[in-house]
């Protein structure tokens, strides 16, 4: 699937890694902190299921067995300068023939506001084309989620589309899925 990225990825702040499994101890307690945010927007993530330090190891181990299997991609944004994890990248392949890929982030809770998240998107996005030979890369986000939609339009992606109040919150709201896609003909290395 991605075998042809690079990783670690190299930025100016941060280290793009796929995850250890001595990560799992740090990455339980991440979990805990980031677990109000994801219920509200991604109900799905991995991370709303753990519960305990062993529920965090399975998460890590099923990591690394995807990422071995080259089925869908998991990788962890860490500072340079401290090791400290600031967000999760996540990589899958929506189409073999174009080849086109999905990209996923989140941020933790601790360190949303300082553009490590777009700083780390810019940089998988530039190995997605560059190494991966991806044409087209998407995003999808909920559209109450300014930061997220903040990252993909400074990352140059395209809104395309917007599916109307399709997810029922359990506070009984609703809200919709944003779109987005960059093509490799529009990519601009900064």
């Amino acid at each position: 699937m991605t075998s042809d990225i690079s990783v670690p990825i190299e930025t100016t702040r941060l280290i793009i890694r796929p995850y250890r499994t001595d990560d799992a101890i740090w990455y339980h307690k991440m979990s805990l902190g980031n677990k109000e945010h994801l219920e509200r927007y991604e109900s799905e993530n991995p991370i709303v299921s753990i519960r305990t330090e062993s529920d965090a190891e399975n998460t890590i181990k099923d990591f690394i067995s995807l990422w071995d299997e080259q089925k869908y991609r998991f990788l962890g944004v860490f500072l340079k300068d401290t090791d400290d994890f600031v967000a999760q990248i996540y990589l899958g392949k929506l189409d073999d023939r174009l080849p086109e890929f999905g990209i996923g982030y989140i941020a933790e809770v601790e360190h949303e506001g300082n553009g490590y998240v777009t700083e780390a998107v810019r940089a998988v996005v530039k190995e997605l084309f560059e190494n991966a030979k991806a044409h087209r890369i998407q995003i999808e986000t909920d559209d109450t989620n300014a930061r997220s939609i903040g990252v993909a339009e400074r990352c140059g992606f395209v809104k395309e589309g917007h599916l109307r109040q399709n997810k029922k919150h359990p506070d009984g709201t609703y809200s919709g899925t944003l779109f987005y896609g960059l093509l490799k003909s529009e990519f601009q290395i900064e």
